[in-house]
């Protein structure tokens, strides 16, 4: 059986180094990273209260979604950087305060406007925050063993966050209202600001690259044109004037991110040498799919249990459970077979399994029970469970070694950038829950075209991705 983390943070010993404890280091960055998590998922079984509570449609929760995955996607490979360049500690520190204060914007806003707003912010906290927590508990935990250790504890926090999301985010809004789900990280951001500024100890690298600006800016302006075009395409059509327009931006902004980073070589936020590598390419292209299909999927799960089946918020959050729950344990197992025989199978055996979980979801309609559910979320939880380590494997076994950290902040960029589109993607499908019968088909069609667009990716997986990890080339 995997260890648990609280086994593995009791095994991470005490090294001496300056600055607080390591024990108190790792809980305090593991503690920003989980509510990192969380609100990935904690606010899906809030949306049908949002809707109700402030009047909006299903371009409105769209919007509130993907406004955190969009900052989140735009500036986390930036943010690694200005870790390595002005302290990761800065950075941290910036994130926690920015975290907070987005979401006590979002817990107080008066309307989706300002919830929007304050959900950027939120997303620009979280981008600060997350890179850094990682390379803050490396350097805290200079032991390679007790460091790998302490890293598990971090991935397994992270792991214990996706479950909690619909439970305690079920529990506070139908206890409290969804404004609770916001404002109950104001105050473990506060008490985590002030432990990370006492105890964490500066570290950062001189002749670490600048800032590639051109590269931020085009890449966060193709990928909220993307966006937009998505989600209004859904509300007023494919061939709205606003929608082609948007989609030209997108496709000159991609056009000149290419020829930015084309000029800046190996200092460009993404090297392009690093995507020509097919088996790097192909780990990031399928860890986009795994969210797009997913976090898409998950998007319009809550307002179907919610709307079509009509649970409490609790209710939808407690029948999501046996798709979360597996995991944080196959995770695990999957990142043991993929050191054993390579990423290739266990991606594709985790995308064949997701896929088939997904489409038992097109059988689902108002009166689905557990015999229909439990089954089809248990093998979605279980092939992600398996797919995610294996494609962050890939992606930096492809690569040289001294790219490893740039390697994984792509894949993770790579997931959050699926994810944002799967979301937009998804809403305009499945429409506004409010009209059940065209809902109900909508979602059968993202739950579909998730399981197929899964099956193909499988069969890349299994043409592009190693089938062992050989000793990496410069």
């Amino acid at each position: 059986m995997p260890e648990s983390p609280l086994t593995l943070l009791r095994r991470t010993g005490t090294p001496r180094v300056r600055g607080g404890s390591p024990y108190t280091v790792l809980v305090v960055m593991c503690a920003g990273y989980f509510l990192v998590l969380l609100d990935v998922t904690i606010v899906n079984v809030a949306l049908p209260a949002i809707g109700s509570g402030l009047g909006t449609d299903i371009a409105g929760l769209q919007w509130m979604v993907d406004a955190y995955a969009l900052a989140l996607a735009s500036l986390m490979l930036a943010s690694g950087t200005a870790g390595d360049r002005y302290g990761h500690k800065r950075v941290v520190l910036a994130g926690l305060a920015v975290f907070g204060a987005g979401s006590l914007g979002c817990g107080l806003a008066p309307d989706v406007p300002v919830l929007v707003a304050a959900r950027v912010v939120q997303g620009v906290g979280a981008a600060l925050l997350l890179p850094g927590t990682l390379a803050i508990i490396g350097r805290a935990f200079p032991d390679p063993a007790e460091r790998a250790r302490a890293i598990g504890v971090w991935a397994g926090v992270g792991s214990l966050a996706l479950p909690a999301g619909p439970l305690l985010g079920g529990a506070l809004t139908d206890g409290l209202g969804w404004r609770a789900i916001f404002l109950v990280n104001v105050p473990i951001v506060l008490v985590a600001l002030l432990r990370s500024r006492a105890v964490v100890r500066e570290s950062r690298d001189e002749d670490a690259p600048r800032l590639d600006l051109p590269g931020l800016l085009l890449g966060g302006l193709a990928l909220l044109a993307t966006t937009y075009a998505f989600i209004e395409g859904g509300r007023a059509g494919a061939t709205a004037p606003p929608v082609l327009v948007s989609a030209v931006v997108a496709a000159l902004a991609l056009a000149g991110l290419v020829a930015a980073e084309a000029r800046r070589g190996d200092s460009a936020m993404v090297p392009l040498a690093l995507l020509r590598r097919p088996a790097f390419g192909a780990a990031n292209l399928t860890a986009g799919i795994m969210n797009l299909c997913t976090l898409g999927t998950l998007f319009v799960l809550p307002l179907f249990l919610q709307s079509v089946q009509s649970r409490s918020a609790f209710g939808a959050g407690l029948a999501m459970l046996p798709l979360f729950s597996p995991l944080a344990v196959f995770a695990l197992l999957g990142g043991r077979i993929t050191s054993r025989i390579g990423a290739r199978v266990p991606a594709a055996a985790g995308l064949l399994v997701a896929a088939a979980g997904l489409a038992l979801l097109t059988r689902a309609d108002a009166h689905a029970g557990s015999a229909l559910l439990v089954p089809a979320f248990l093998l979605w939880g279980v092939g992600c469970g398996l797919l995610t380590p294996a494609v962050v494997a890939a992606a930096i076994s492809a690569v040289p070694a001294e790219r490893s950290g740039l390697a994984s902040a792509v894949n993770n960029t790579a997931r959050q950038t699926g994810g944002a589109i799967g979301i937009a993607v998804a809403g305009a499908i499945a429409g506004p829950p409010s009209d059940r019968t065209s809902f109900l088909h909508g979602f059968h069609t993202v739950a579909l075209g998730s399981a197929a667009l899964y099956t193909a990716t499988a069969l890349l997986a299994l043409s592009l991705l190693p089938g062992t990890f050989l000793p990496r080339r410069r």
